[in-house]
């Protein structure tokens, strides 16, 4: 038996809540925005073959490959499968560093691959588990804001309790997310880095205020209020400085008349929000004349992905 996986990219932090929220995105021309996985069975061990625009970006050594990590941890947990053999291709179709879930992307695709093909020993809760744990052998701390909505699809609040890892909150089904990605990239571990150790007082309050009022108004569906508290205290005042042309955007951006705009993940990607297409288009288009830096880059006008991860 074979099949293919596809896991969408992802915004995470969006701004207010850093390490917290996470949402998946879809292109709304249509086209896939994301990694796919195919896997099928064979007689022993674990083979992988990565394809892919971005293929030449991955380690050289299979056994560092993302997604023979996520074989081998499948395997390891799922004693009864000591025996089974699995090939992997990844068709790697996200860009690396990105600030868009490319990791989370390839993670999900194959695990969740996986767990179909060997008719699911896992439930839910444990492979978002194991997809936490890879994640943060990428990234250097275990976080669940760009799998879960990889995984789950819509808009996640990450709960880390006993008995619960996520929960979705409610999404504005007006709102265009804009992303724009200049084609460069940076390494998560570092902008990690450039975050203090600690915060003031205020910083806390300002961000619990925020935060708070972003969830309260997305059940009230309150956009006005909601695109207010999309503020960020935690990350983007250390972060913006190293991100080439990135605050020079965010004023562009509010002049064109998006609701509000942030970096995505660990940057350098750019989301912007907006509430009606035009305004969207209008950001669509001045990102690509002026955010866009390399080749590689791309700008879309993305709505909120619903389903995360399914076969195709």
């Amino acid at each position: 038996m074979s099949l293919t996986v596809f896991a969408p990219a992802t915004i995470a932090n969006l701004s207010v809540g850093f390490d917290l929220l996470g949402a998946a995105v879809e292109p709304i021309d249509g086209n896939l925005l994301g990694d796919r996985v195919m896997v099928e069975g064979i007689a022993k061990g674990i083979e992988l073959e990565s394809v892919g625009p971005y293929k030449n970006f991955l380690p050289e050594k299979e056994d560092e490959n993302i997604a023979f990590l996520c074989a081998r941890l499948f395997f390891e947990k799922a004693a009864k499968l000591k025996n089974a053999g699995i090939k992997i291709t990844l068709y790697k179709e996200m860009p690396i560093g990105s600030g868009l879930g490319s990791s989370a992307s390839s993670v999900v695709a194959t695990l969740f691959a996986l767990n179909e093909v060997f008719d699911h020993p896992f439930s839910s809760e444990e492979l978002l588990l194991m997809m936490g744990e890879i994640e943060g052998r990428v990234s250097g701390s275990i976080h669940y804001d760009n799998v879960a909505p990889a995984f789950l699809g819509g808009l996640q609040l990450m709960l880390n309790a006993n008995h619960k890892l996520c929960d979705s909150i409610p999404v504005f089904d007006s709102w265009f997310w804009v992303i724009a990605y200049p084609g460069t990239s940076l390494n998560t571990s570092k902008m990690r880095a450039l975050l203090p150790e600690k915060y003031g007082r205020a910083d806390l309050i300002r961000y619990g205020q925020y935060l708070s009022g972003f969830i309260h108004a997305s059940y009230k569906q309150n956009e006005k209020l909601a695109a207010e508290m999309l503020v960020d205290v935690v990350a983007e005042p250390y972060r913006s400085p190293h991100i080439p042309g990135y605050l020079p955007a965010k004023c562009a951006l509010s002049e064109l008349g998006v609701l509000a705009s942030g970096i995505s993940g660990s940057g350098p990607t750019i989301f912007a929000v907006a509430d009606s297409k035009e305004v969207a288009q209008r950001a669509e288009d001045w990102l690509k004349k002026n955010y866009l830096t390399s080749k590689g880059g791309f700008v879309r006008i993305c709505k909120i992905d619903r389903r995360g991860a399914r076969v195709v």
